[in-house]
């Protein structure tokens, strides 16, 4: 069993650019069945309204360990993920469930990424990319790798598990680790689109 590790390429202020950046990357690695999912916290009742109609075909989730047992009346269980088209009117009764996750998983490339980073605002998120292929680079002693070839850009925060606010978004490009082979793949993928390794790596 191998673990991926996710190394910083690129920050910025600029989301624009922050999408255009990571897109780079993944072009330099996409296949016909790569796919994209995204994330966010929702941490308001207005903002999971505002959410739910901006993102139709999102799921709502509540990861808090504190969260109701039964669900109140007219709510489904958002401690099991509840379509957003399913949340009714009247969201009230869902602050005892905030913050909540919005997320969208397994989509095609290119299908919801610009919409999603146009709509999340203020709110940590992720845009994460799956399924590709770095090719092998023989000149550099480095081997293809396909498991953990991965892109993720972080949105107004600086770790992948969204509990580190920023001002900025942040690009990262994920590989396998191996005593520090990843070091020097991880490097010479930046090196590809007019990067470079800018911190530490973030690991699984």
């Amino acid at each position: 069993m191998s673990n991926g590790v996710a190394y910083p390429v690129f920050r910025t202020p600029d989301l624009d650019l922050a999408l255009r950046v990571a897109r780079q990357m993944v072009a330099f690695g996409a296949q016909p069945y790569s796919e994209v999912s995204v994330e966010a916290e929702v941490p308001t009742v207005a903002e999971v309204r505002r959410l739910r109609d901006a993102l139709p075909d999102s799921w709502f989730t509540c990861w808090t360990m504190d969260a109701p047992v039964v669900p109140p009346p007219g709510i489904p269980d958002l401690t099991c993920s509840a379509p957003a088209r399913e949340l009714p009117d009247n969201l009230a009764d869902t602050q005892a469930y905030l913050p909540l996750t919005v997320s969208m998983l397994d989509q095609t490339l290119g299908s919801i990424e610009d919409h999603f980073a146009a709509v999340v605002g203020p709110h940590p998120a992720a845009i994460h990319w799956s399924s590709l292929s770095w090719p092998e680079a023989p000149e550099r002693d480095l081997y293809g790798e396909n498991t953990h070839a991965e892109v993720t850009l972080l949105l107004n925060c600086d770790s992948r598990e969204l509990d580190a606010r920023a001002d900025t978004h942040l690009v990262l490009v994920h590989v396998r680790r191996h005593n520090g082979y990843e070091d020097r793949f991880a490097e010479w993928l930046a090196e590809q689109i007019g990067q470079k390794v800018i911190g530490a790596p973030q690991h699984s």
